[in-house]
């Protein structure tokens, strides 16, 4: 167990971005959050040199752990999180073996979070790039405003959930709440479930071969086995955003 020195981290220099890969096998650094301030440890992993490993205990639903990841890291945290874990990610895997608060992921950039358990609402939200999987259910909002990141769902999702999402791919697996997919844009939406309600523009669409290619790499991905032919795909009817003279004044 490693006690980390406030004075070690409090200026800690930014570390440029490498490319994401499998860190190397290597010593695992541990910390105890029952003892240490969260910005502290934050700005550990953050200075962190690629290809580390580093495991987080006790971290009793703190908020904001393990954000702002640059490097190619594997983090571990066990125990629940609170809010915005592992927000503005752009390196290396955090995975939490527990459930995780409002804002999981958010803004994320590369890489891979993982939740072993539960996320409440608003997970990878406005998320741009990476991977984000959550084994059980999410709540609403999940994906809202996501501009590229693939979110992959075990269980089921919220209502407003890919609320005027841009780009990327949302995989349900459970499923979804109310006005799922509103004022969508050109993300594309799986769901193996029953969908309570399509919002505004999106609709139901044909699943082809390319679909059916794509959501198999993406459950692999995530590690489950779910049949990609059990699911339906949902996207923009491409009404909302292109504009019609009929509605000018």
């Amino acid at each position: 167990m490693v006690t980390l020195d406030s004075t070690q981290y409090a200026a800690a220099p930014a570390v440029a971005p490498a490319p994401v890969t499998s860190p190397a096998a290597a010593a695992t650094t541990t910390i105890d959050l029952a003892g240490q301030d969260v910005r502290v440890v934050n700005a550990a992993v953050q200075a962190a040199e690629g290809g580390t490993r580093w495991s987080i205990q006790h971290p009793a639903g703190k908020h904001n752990v393990a954000v702002g990841i640059t490097s190619a890291i594997d983090v571990t945290i066990d125990g629940h999180v609170g809010y915005y874990a592992a927000g503005m990610h752009q390196q290396g895997s955090v995975t939490i073996n527990g459930n995780a608060g409002v804002g999981l992921a958010e803004n994320i950039m590369s890489g891979t979070v993982h939740v072993t358990g539960d996320a409440s609402q608003s997970a990878a939200a406005t998320g741009h790039g990476g991977l984000v999987v959550i084994d059980g259910n999410a709540g609403a909002r999940c994906g809202i405003s996501m501009k590229g990141v693939d979110i992959v769902v075990g269980g089921s999702i919220g209502h407003m959930s890919a609320f005027m999402a841009q780009a990327g791919r949302l995989v349900v697996c459970g499923d979804a709440g109310e006005a799922l997919g509103d004022s969508i844009y050109e993300t594309r939406i799986y769901v193996q479930g029953t969908v309570e309600s399509l919002g505004a523009d999106c609709i139901e669409k044909p699943m082809r071969d390319e679909h059916l290619a794509e959501l198999a790499e993406l459950l692999l991905a995530a590690g489950r086995d779910d049949d990609p032919a059990a699911f339906k795909r949902y996207g923009s009817a491409r009404k909302l955003y292109h504009f019609n003279v009929d509605n000018a004044y």
